[in-house]
């Protein structure tokens, strides 16, 4: 099992700055200024401080155009001869999102983590307290995962009931997360650079640019405890969790997933005909992990079974944010209620939407499942998506306004 940073938090925002050359120079300065005094936050500490800056299509359209029809990676499996599909596309709703799940249109997202919530303090004081003239921030999404080491209280259990959460009661003491099973086995997320664009030849880059980014999408999700807890019982939990038939101890948290224990579509068609009903994880293994063996440009083997996505979720009792600027478009509400930011980081738009598609059960091979029952798509009874995003994350030096150097 990997053990994640405690304390998680994303800021996101627009962009103040006039979309000219001269502008975005001087603003792309600010920023990595800041930047890097962040990333000296972090390297002062003994338990550190990680920075990622994701860019969304709001500020690539506006401001470097050009440059990114010219140098925006083609996603290869997406595209076809009379579509270029590129590595960032806009985020969708999906078959099981309500229909007034927000399509955001933020410019820049910047996500902490740290042990240490003082220095994800001190990171989001100086974004938004040095940068009043480059960035306008339009929400605050605040949350915790993991603890609970050794029996102790996991910080998700001490939010959840601490906030009087509906169902926080019924959690285990010492879950990861407040759906109570453990989401970061080490063979369920994917290996160092594996969701990079250049790893697996998703992507066609057009020339180095790019090399080290990936792609990132940002969610917000509501959790029913209450429905997960009292109307499911352990079982029922672990059925819909991971995929029905599957008997584990009671007081199990975490579950093996590794290449020879990810469901194939072929699986998951032999658990729909049998119980109507498919898992989550079993599901989204279908699209998530690699189908074959592959050769990576350095010469890595990634075997099949692999798993491609790298998650960064945690658990909140924001209502949906900690802060919006926007609190009636975004139903910003002050009583507090269970949720993930979810955050994960996939080689291409198209990738994460793939696997997306399969928790609903639409397989790679186009299979449809049609459900019965409120729990027959695993999770999604107890989900509701409330905010969507996708992002580019670009390689560290070119973090701070991506392409802005380029002529246009």
């Amino acid at each position: 099992m990997l053990v994640p940073p405690l304390h998680h938090r994303v800021i996101t925002a627009r962009l103040l700055v006039d979309p000219t050359k001269v502008a975005m120079r001087g603003a792309r300065g600010a920023l990595e200024d800041v930047l890097g005094q962040v990333d000296t936050l972090g390297a002062a500490s003994p338990l550190g401080l990680a920075v990622t800056v994701a860019w969304g299509l709001p500020y690539f359209r506006r401001f470097v155009p050009g440059q990114t029809r010219r140098e925006l990676p083609i996603d290869r499996r997406a595209s076809s001869r009379s579509r270029a599909v590129r590595v960032l596309e806009d985020a969708q709703r999906f078959q099981s999102d309500p229909p007034d799940t927000i399509l955001e249109r933020n410019d820049v997202a910047v996500l902490l983590r740290s042990d240490d919530l003082d220095l994800v303090d001190e990171a989001q004081q100086r974004l938004s307290g040095d940068l009043t003239d480059v960035l306008a921030i339009t929400s605050v999404r605040t949350g915790v995962v993991g603890g609970g080491f050794g029996g102790a209280e996991s910080l998700p259990n001490q939010i959840a009931t601490s906030a009087k959460v509906q169902g926080a009661e019924l959690m285990p003491p010492t879950a990861e997360l407040f759906l109570g099973f453990t989401s970061t086995v080490r063979a369920s997320l994917g290996p160092p650079k594996i969701a990079n664009f250049e790893t697996l030849g998703y992507a066609a880059l057009r020339n180095a640019y790019f090399v080290g980014g990936t792609h990132m999408h940002l969610s917000h999700i509501n959790e029913d405890l209450l429905a997960w807890y009292l109307n499911l019982d352990h079982r029922e939990r672990s059925d819909a969790m991971f995929h029905p038939g599957l008997k584990l101890e009671r007081t199990r948290q975490t579950v093996p997933q590794s290449r020879s224990d990810a469901e194939t579509v072929g699986a998951l068609r032999r658990d729909y005909a049998r119980y109507h009903q498919i898992g989550h994880a079993g599901a989204i293994q279908s699209a998530s992990r690699l189908d074959r063996d592959v050769v990576s440009h350095d010469g890595t083997v990634y075997r099949k079974g692999t798993a491609v996505p790298q998650r960064a979720d945690f658990n909140t009792i924001d209502n949906p944010f900690a802060w919006s600027s926007a609190p009636v478009r975004d139903q910003m509400s002050a009583t507090p209620r269970a949720g993930v930011h979810f955050v994960v980081f996939n080689p291409t738009s198209d990738d994460f939407r793939r696997v997306r598609l399969a928790m609903d059960g639409i397989l790679p091979d186009g299979t449809r499942l049609a459900f019965k029952g409120r729990f027959g798509q695993g999770l999604n009874a107890v989900l509701r998506t409330t905010h969507r995003q996708n992002f580019l994350v670009p390689p560290r030096p070119h973090r701070s306004f991506p392409l802005s150097e380029l002529r246009a």
